[in-house]
């Protein structure tokens, strides 16, 4: 595929709620906010026709197109926008779009492609979507909370509370070891005085996570386990381990990246850091939900030519504390090399713009590293899922 990453920045993640840091930040300036900090690291606007976002809850401050609207609030006139919601695969499916445009026309200018959400503003589920709230939808499309779903493949699968506990703590002790050696430096766009990714803790202790109750209980006892057990007659009852230790954090940040392909990038005058190799979907089955990044890894390593072993570095969302204990057995993928510096479970998951975030992590850890493959992969709500393959240049 003719498309490549020119560079990357995001803003650093803030606690997803009204005390975050982020939290009087408007989504619409952490966007402008991040194009800015491109420009000023030498993108020519003049080169960019195309601002491209995801946002898994496109609705109030985040409705709109905001991708358009940030592309006239920022001063860019020459680019137009388009804002893609494939829920938290949105950042992903927002660089996919670029790459396809970028490999399909050889004239394509170069393209800004990411995502934003700011969930301490836009709270997830203030859309009201009718796969949540419509009851008829509901049922008919066997709605599960993603934290019943999780509960419910950590059951059938048998991953222990204690199995999830200890990642949780490990996701905390990467994500502290990559603050204090500022892996992260040359990506992060400080705003707003954060300088860089909000919610790490340091000195937690399995004694201290073991005494959290389950997080989702309350939740399964509504109705979500009785439909958890329908589908899955196998067992007769949902064992509720992930706590909010084990549950993703939620995230205000924006990320974007500037994709085109070679002719784009010796116009403006620039070098690609990254090759865009291959992308890949897969629709898991709706209830079970958040296992799906297996399939989609391994299609988009196909697409790629690669296999498991060729892979550097493996960013994989961690959308609850069981999908990346069974993204890594599943795949016999080397615990060293999956999510080296941490996630979602420590430093929070902000939905539409965790596919740039994840690109930029890994783009960052292989030139750390000097690797040379990553894959990046998301799972989300009814089953979709999204991976990513990039190769260093």
């Amino acid at each position: 595929m003719d498309a490549y990453v020119y560079d990357v920045v995001r803003t650093p993640r803030g606690r997803g709620n009204p005390k975050g840091a982020l939290a009087g930040v408007r989504p619409i300036e952490l966007v402008s906010h991040v194009m800015g900090a491109l420009e000023a690291r030498g993108l020519d606007r003049a080169q960019v026709d195309e601002l491209i976002l995801g946002c898994s809850t496109p609705t109030g401050e985040q409705g709109g197109n905001l991708a358009q609207i940030a592309a006239v609030y920022t001063g860019w006139r020459g680019a137009t926008g388009s804002t893609v919601s494939r829920f938290c695969c949105s950042g992903l499916e927002a660089l996919r779009v670029a790459a396809l445009r970028a490999a399909a026309e050889p004239g394509a200018p170069l393209m800004l492609a990411g995502g934003v959400e700011s969930m301490s503003r836009v709270p997830m589920f203030s859309d009201r979507a009718a796969w949540c709230f419509d009851r008829e939808v509901s049922e008919r499309t066997q709605y599960l909370h993603m934290g019943v779903a999780a509960d419910l493949v950590a059951t059938l699968e048998g991953f222990e509370r204690e199995a999830l506990e200890a990642l949780a703590l490990q996701s905390h002790a990467r994500s502290a070891r990559a603050q204090r050696e500022g892996r992260f430096a040359g990506t992060l766009a400080p705003v707003a005085e954060l300088t860089e990714d909000e919610g790490v803790r340091e000195g937690m202790t399995a004694e201290a996570l073991g005494r959290l109750e389950p997080a989702f209980a309350a939740l399964g006892a509504q109705e979500g386990d009785a439909r958890a057990c329908a589908a899955y007659p196998a067992i007769d009852a949902v064992a509720h381990r992930h706590t909010v230790a084990t549950s993703p954090g939620l995230a205000d940040c924006a990320a974007l990246a500037v994709v085109g392909n070679r002719a784009a990038g010796e116009r403006a005058g620039t070098r690609p850091r990254a090759r865009l190799r291959s992308f890949a979907t897969y629709a898991e089955e709706p209830v079970k939900m958040l296992t799906g990044n297996v399939e989609g890894a391994r299609r988009a390593l196909r697409a790629a030519g690669m296999q498991v072993t060729d892979v550097d570095v493996f960013e994989v969302n961690e959308s609850f504390a069981v999908v990346p204990l069974h993204f890594q057995r599943e795949l016999a993928v080397d615990p060293e090399r999956l999510n080296p510096n941490g996630g979602a479970l420590s430093v929070g998951h902000p939905l539409g713009a965790t596919g740039g975030v994840l690109l930029a992590n890994a783009l960052a850890e292989l030139e750390r590293s000097d690797g040379a493959v990553a894959l990046a992969s998301v799972c989300g709500g009814a089953g979709v899922t999204m991976s990513l393959v990039i190769e260093r240049v």
